[in-house]
């Protein structure tokens, strides 16, 4: 039997979802969602094809005590949807800084969880960050809209390397200053 670690990362509770750390048993509804061309084309990182191992090499990371990032499951359990609807995310940078990241599994976009989740997490701040900077691909005006809505400003352009697409891809690039 393999107990899952305690990760140093706090759940944060919302209407319709908790934001908690990830789990082991989260692997076989990660894998369904990230295995989705409309969720892996739209990241930086995850591969299309998804390779054998790649969930589990993510969640090991996410429950790293050093790891890089802090990666929350969007768990819908309490009101009665899944137990992952998506991921959010916050890479750590220096000078009290953090780059954002999220998907939401196809079946719950257009209903505002990503939002939710966003500013769920802006709101919590749990690494006490001064501020968020974030960037989304050209392609998806509807990431953009979930920076902006949760009062992201747009500082420019630039490009950023796709796993599962295999290209350099523009980007548009967002800060949200909290202090």
């Amino acid at each position: 039997m393999k107990i899952d670690l305690i990760v140093n990362q706090a759940t944060i509770e919302t209407e319709r979802f908790a934001l908690r750390p990830v789990r082991r048993s989260d692997a076989g509804l990660l894998s369904m969602y990230a295995s989705d061309a409309r969720i892996a084309t739209m990241t930086r990182s995850i591969p299309h094809p998804l390779p054998p191992g790649a969930t589990e090499a993510f969640i090991e990371r996410a429950m790293s005590e050093d790891r890089a990032e802090d990666v929350w499951i969007i768990d819908g359990s309490s009101a009665g949807h899944g137990e992952v609807l998506g991921t959010v995310g916050l890479k750590k940078m220096d000078r009290a800084q953090s780059e954002i990241g999220y998907w939401i599994a196809p079946a719950f976009w257009n209903t505002g969880l990503a939002s939710e989740a966003v500013r769920a997490l802006i709101d919590a701040n749990p690494n006490g960050d001064d501020a968020y900077f974030a960037s989304v691909f050209q392609d998806n005006p509807a990431s953009a809209r979930v920076l902006t809505n949760a009062g992201f400003e747009y500082i420019g352009d630039a490009e950023t390397f796709s796993v599962a697409r295999g290209a350099n891809l523009p980007t548009w690039t967002y800060i949200l200053k909290l202090s």
